[in-house]
């Protein structure tokens, strides 16, 4: 092993665990060894075969992997039950404390791994922290937790790295990074696929992260081809949280008999169910993709129905940041289907969960539709207030698509009540950032898998 101790460390580790046990050196070294070779061994002279270890630890009643670097398997399988607790909790409850208490328990899990030199366990955690972190709106302390996940699996396989890729992806996106975000996702994507490395759950958790930075660029057709591809490859779990619960506890069970392998072999299939409870929650993008879809093409009634059942998706995952990123689609869908007055509160509902640094493009959004509204019911100072509002967030996000729509609105409503002037400045500040070089280019897409 190339993280085993020292000889001398484990030679005290032998003897220490020797004498507990009441044997004599003589004890310990029958059948395959001589009481010299123990003594040689303990005193630090000599580093131990595999075979010896293996002999040791069965003579000593401990595992291999604790004789020869001091962890114990019993410590690695316990550290996982609190991981995939820590999950349950982060993938299931509903509240701000819920995810405060996951948060508690993944830096808990994170100090032990961190003393025992776990480095499976210390990216495990660490991943959970930075999912908090995206659920509670603290994106670069997210993304911090990212990139020491990233680190942690510097040597591991790409597919094993993706979570934390894709933890980094989010946080810039969310943080009104597109273009970066796009690219992260997109080179891994291509990565991936290009490299043969086709694993369905590392493809998936990409295609269903890269949909929202897609539309928010105007990408429309690589959003929906997202969807489509990740809807393709999401898991079929009837459901995943009461399979999970069950192997959870059965872990526990096995754990107190002694049976350390077949608990953490339960532990292994809940963490994964746990993981594709939180991809159900990047799976509701991908209904969200498809109302957006259905609206472009006039097919109201399916949009709305499709980006309702996004939202309860978000909204029992309490994902409040992409739940009202989805209200404000499906509000425009209800403008456009003559509930004007639904859109209007479901706007008004969702504002106060965007900043400036966080969704900022979705709060422009909900601005220009509140404006397009107010236009209609002939409240012209209000319809400019929210279109200046707008103005002001797309401007800090650089989102020069979104601004050339917005400015022509606005310079209509500016002449349509006499300011002239007013509306020409604004039509030309449209102009300049419609012309702007680079603004909605894309490279060449990812190479797609093998469905």
């Amino acid at each position: 092993m190339s993280d085993r101790d020292d000889p001398g460390v484990i030679g005290r580790r032998v003897q220490q665990l020797r004498v507990e046990r009441g044997l004599t050196q003589k004890q310990l070294a029958e059948p395959a060894y001589t009481p010299a070779y123990i003594s040689t061994l303990e005193s630090g002279r000599v580093r131990p075969s595999d075979d010896a270890l293996r002999h040791l630890a069965e003579r000593l009643g401990v595992g291999f992997d604790e004789l020869a670097t001091g962890r114990s398997a019993r410590l690695v399988t316990e550290l996982r039950l609190r991981l995939t607790g820590a999950q349950r909790t982060l993938a299931t409850g509903a509240t701000d404390s819920a995810t405060d208490a996951a948060a508690e328990a993944f830096a808990s899990v994170l100090a032990e791994a961190e003393e025992n030199g776990l480095t499976a366990e210390q990216a495990a955690a660490l991943l959970g922290l930075g999912e908090c972190g995206l659920v509670t709106g603290e994106l670069e302390l997210g993304r911090r937790y990212f990139e020491r996940a990233e680190r942690a699996l510097a040597d591991a396989p790409l597919p094993a790295r993706v979570p934390a890729l894709r933890g980094r992806a989010v946080s810039h996106y969310l943080g009104g990074e597109l273009r970066y975000a796009v690219y992260l996702l997109e080179s891994t994507l291509d990565e991936l696929n290009r490299g043969g490395l086709h694993d369905p759950d590392a493809l998936l958790l990409l295609y269903a992260s890269v949909i929202g930075p897609y539309m928010d660029m105007g990408a429309q057709a690589r959003a929906a081809q997202a969807a489509e591809l990740a809807l393709a490859l999401a898991p079929q779990a009837g459901d995943p949280e009461l399979v999970a619960r069950m192997h959870r506890s059965v872990a526990r069970t096995l754990l107190a008999e002694g049976r350390v392998a077949e608990a953490d072999a339960s532990l292994a299939k809940a963490a994964e169910l746990y993981r594709q409870l939180q991809i159900r929650t990047e799976l509701a993008n991908c209904h969200w993709m498809r109302g957006y879809v259905c609206a472009q093409n006039g097919e109201l009634e399916r949009a709305e129905s499709e980006l309702r059942l996004a939202l309860d998706m978000l909204a029992a995952k309490r994902a409040a940041l992409y739940s009202s990123q989805v209200a404000v689609e499906l509000a425009d869908v209800l403008h456009r289907r003559g509930k004007s007055e639904e859109a209007a509160s479901l706007l008004h509902g969702v504002l106060s969960d965007f900043t400036a640094e966080r969704g900022a493009l979705h709060s422009a959004a909900a601005h220009r539709l509140l404006g397009i509204i107010a236009e209609d019911a002939r409240d012209t100072d209000a319809a400019e207030e929210h279109y200046v509002r707008a103005l002001s967030l797309l401007e800090r996000a650089g989102a020069a698509g979104d601004l050339a729509d917005l400015c022509r609105l606005l310079g209509d409503l500016l002449r349509r009540t006499g300011r002239v002037e007013a509306a020409l400045d604004a039509y030309r500040t449209g102009l300049g950032h419609r012309t702007a070089p680079g603004t909605t280019t894309l490279g060449p897409a990812p190479a797609q898998p093998p469905l």
